[in-house]
């Protein structure tokens, strides 16, 4: 994804009289759990961005999460699974989470711009700016979206101007694009989300009892 591409596809979000043009949201049918395995140290290595994790890094497990901004799919494990997955694992220190950039469109890398501009320099804004843009997707991934997304990102510190500078900024979007294709090319990564767990793949929007169906034998062990 060149800056070119990005700037034609969003029509210069950083007008926000622009009408952005964006492929339509893709629905995915259900996939059956794989059982395809990746190398660990492979799967583990960062890209040219730093990881965006959470949880204890000497956890039993670890949980990687492939997902698009504008996934509803996403959406809806971030608001319905995430929370108890959290509490049930990553807060009790069983679970090492690790979420990584998959965008489906331009308006998907656009929201994740911004949340690693807000977490720049502290992840915790970065999964909550991620936790607002999944659950307030309706809102902004629309055919207008820069009005409402550019709400958002004001409610995070964002000024317009600000805002703006993230959204130019070729960097981030070429670190974003770089997680993306490692993804398609070494780890087969075809739709979102798709998780590894301890480095086994399972697409889907998984629900809390098939992720602990997943999880909780590597912690009897």
């Amino acid at each position: 994804m060149t800056r070119r591409k990005f700037c034609q596809t969003t029509a210069t979000l950083a007008l926000a009289t622009g009408v952005l043009g964006f492929p339509s949201l893709p629905s995915f049918p259900d996939l059956a759990l794989a059982a395809e395995t990746v190398p660990a140290d492979e799967l583990m290595k960062t890209d040219t961005l730093p990881d965006m994790a959470m949880g204890n890094d000497k956890a039993a497990v670890t949980v990687i999460e492939y997902a698009s901004m504008t996934c509803p799919h996403c959406a809806h494990f971030q608001e319905v699974t995430f929370p108890e997955l959290k509490k049930r694992y990553i807060d009790t220190g069983k679970v090492r989470y690790i979420f990584r950039e998959f965008p489906l469109d331009s308006l998907a890398a656009a929201a994740f711009m911004l949340a690693r501009c807000a977490g720049k320099d502290d992840k915790d804004k970065y999964f909550a700016l991620v936790d607002t843009l999944f659950r307030q997707q309706r809102q902004w991934a629309v055919e207008k979206p820069i009005p409402p997304l550019l709400a958002i990102a004001k409610q995070a510190g964002f000024t317009e101007q600000t805002f703006n500078a993230c959204l130019a900024n070729q960097q981030t979007l070429d670190g974003i694009e770089s997680i993306r294709q490692r993804a398609i090319k070494q780890f087969k990564v075809q739709s979102t989300p798709t998780f590894f767990i301890n480095g086994t793949a399972h697409p889907g929007a998984l629900s809390i009892d098939e992720m602990a169906k997943v999880i909780d034998p590597y912690l009897k062990g």
